[in-house]
């Protein structure tokens, strides 16, 4: 028991570790590749290719001053940025990042917590890191903090109904909630890939992905040309750091599930063993993510809730329905 204990500690130690590092990294990738296609440089002057930039915004972020404004709630203040990376760290848990391997004769298993409902977890604690913005704005005695908080509320509990009702079609086909299972269940070749079955989910919970992890055309969150910074507009230092830590985080966790539950997992790829497989499919979500940003327009609040609620969740209905008639 103690053996498992200290096992279960390790893993937890090392995936936050790695995507912590995963994150601050990604931030440097996120504005190469969006210099790359506005024909920019990005960061250049902070060591070769501005690599160090990674180590430079992190110096920044640790050392500068960390100021709780007069008219804030104090305590919830402080607690709105732990919930939002706690939460993000915390939906990993129950995701496999890899298939097992073997380390010096130890058989290891890439996942926290095995359990029998990973992907519920895993949603329910996204959908838990709500209260992450809407505690900070909601603490702010500032106009733009709480019409940041509101259009988060707004914006994450509508789109994570389309989340859930777009996974509950492949969950009919799987007949587990296990994302293991998922992956056992799509071994065989790309022909046996959920995303053929289930193209209409696929397309529904990549666009409730881009919501819920606040990116472009639905970062409305922190809309900089509307209401200066949202929810995070009175903070500073590592605790406004901490926000985006988990946006990363979460964008990570977006592109597992889509690749476990859509698009085989970690089982091999042709020649390319599961592992590389996997780390391929997580790294193109993530530079759609970015793709998209440097693409596409914002989008209005109303045209939002417009699209989710009478386009998305409509054909997420529907196609609960068709899959219970046929499959």
């Amino acid at each position: 028991m103690s053996g498992f204990i200290i096992a279960t500690v390790i893993k937890a130690i090392v995936v936050l570790a790695i995507i912590s590092a995963l994150a601050g990294f990604g931030t440097y990738i996120e504005r190469k590749i969006l210099a790359f296609i506005q024909r920019r440089l990005g960061p250049m002057h902070v060591g070769p290719y501005g690599i160090l930039q990674i180590a430079a915004d992190g110096i920044k972020l640790f050392t500068k001053e960390d100021f709780i404004p007069s008219g804030a709630n104090r305590l919830i203040f402080k607690i709105a940025p732990l919930i939002t990376a706690a939460t993000a760290f915390i939906a990993l848990a129950a995701v496999p990042l890899l298939p097992e391997f073997h380390l010096f004769g130890i058989t290891v298993r890439p996942i926290v917590a095995d359990l029998n409902i990973g992907l519920l977890f895993v949603i329910a604690m996204m959908g838990v890191g709500l209260y992450g913005p809407l505690l900070a704005g909601m603490a702010q005695e500032n106009k733009w903090g709480i019409i940041g908080s509101a259009r988060t509320a707004i914006q994450f509990l509508s789109y994570e109904v389309v989340t859930g009702l777009s996974l509950l079609a492949p969950i009919m086909l799987v007949g587990s909630l296990s994302l293991i299972d998922f992956n056992n269940y799509q071994a065989g070749g790309i022909a046996n890939w959920i995303v053929w079955k289930q193209p209409l989910a696929f397309i529904l919970f990549l666009i409730s992905g881009f919501a819920e992890t606040n990116r472009t055309p639905f970062d409305l969150l922190e809309n900089e040309a509307e209401i200066i910074a949202g929810y995070a507009t009175e903070y500073s230092g590592m605790r406004w750091g901490m926000f985006f830590i988990g946006e990363y985080a979460n964008m990570i966790t977006i592109g597992f599930l889509a690749s476990l539950v859509f698009l085989g997992g970690f089982n091999p790829l042709w020649i390319i063993p599961g592992a590389i497989a996997i780390v391929l499919k997580v790294s193109f979500f993530f530079f759609l993510m970015l793709w998209v940003r440097s693409a596409w327009p914002h989008i209005r609040p109303d045209q939002l809730m417009w699209l989710c609620w009478k386009v998305l969740m409509p054909l997420a209905v529907i196609n609960i329905l068709i899959t219970g008639l046929v499959a």
